[in-house]
């Protein structure tokens, strides 16, 4: 496979296809050989074709500076948290489901204040439920919890000066990926793997004929 005729998007919806939970390439693999690329065309085919093979590597890498980088503020998983909840609440099964578990909690401490939590009940037109039904978590409307949750997260990210960390975090992760993936020499393996992977696509659009 000539990797300089791969372009950046044609890899990204490769990365984005292809199945992740492969396991990741062991360590005396992904630090075995390091050589200066000789060309630019060398160095770009290098790279697309690293970035395919050992992505498993890399994002476990990206990961691991992003827990580390929390570690080291550890307010900004308290923010991380929150603003992935407000970002969860917008979604319908998600805001159900929490409702529910929380008030279930309630009612075995309170049964009273459960029943307020309990949605008011769906308008009725003509017999029929209303087509619009409102979301509610603990009995309120679902954009009180988005809003709070997300002006909470920002206070603990401006506490913590959480953004800042995770852009390093981020920015250190994807510098340490890109230079690995500019220098590691693409081994025999490499090349089979990804005519393994040129193989089965042709094979999926053959079947889907």
């Amino acid at each position: 496979m000539d990797w300089g005729n791969v372009t950046a998007e044609d890899l990204v919806d490769a990365l984005r296809e292809v199945d992740w939970s492969s396991p990741p390439r062991p360590l005396s693999e992904f630090f075995s050989r390091f050589t200066v690329p000789r060309s630019y065309a060398k160095w770009n085919s290098r790279l697309k074709c690293n970035l395919y093979y050992y992505r498993t590597n890399y994002f476990i890498l990206i990961v691991s500076v992003l827990i580390l980088g929390f570690l080291w503020r550890p307010l900004a998983i308290v923010a991380a948290i929150l603003t992935a909840l407000s970002t969860a609440f917008l979604n319908d099964s998600f805001a159900g489901t929490f409702s529910e578990k929380v008030t279930r909690t309630v009612r075995q401490f309170s049964p009273h204040l459960a029943a307020k939590m309990r949605p008011p009940l769906t308008p009725v037109i003509r017999g029929r439920p209303s087509a619009r039904r409102a979301i509610y978590i603990c009995g309120q409307p679902r954009w009180v919890f988005v809003l709070t949750f997300s002006a909470a997260s920002f206070f603990f990210w401006f506490v913590s000066c959480g953004l800042l960390m995770v852009s390093w975090a981020l920015a250190i992760g994807l510098l340490a990926t890109i230079l690995h993936a500019s220098f590691r020499t693409p081994n025999l393996k490499a090349r089979l793997n990804t005519f393994r992977e040129e193989f089965r696509a042709v094979w999926r659009n053959y079947s889907e004929l």
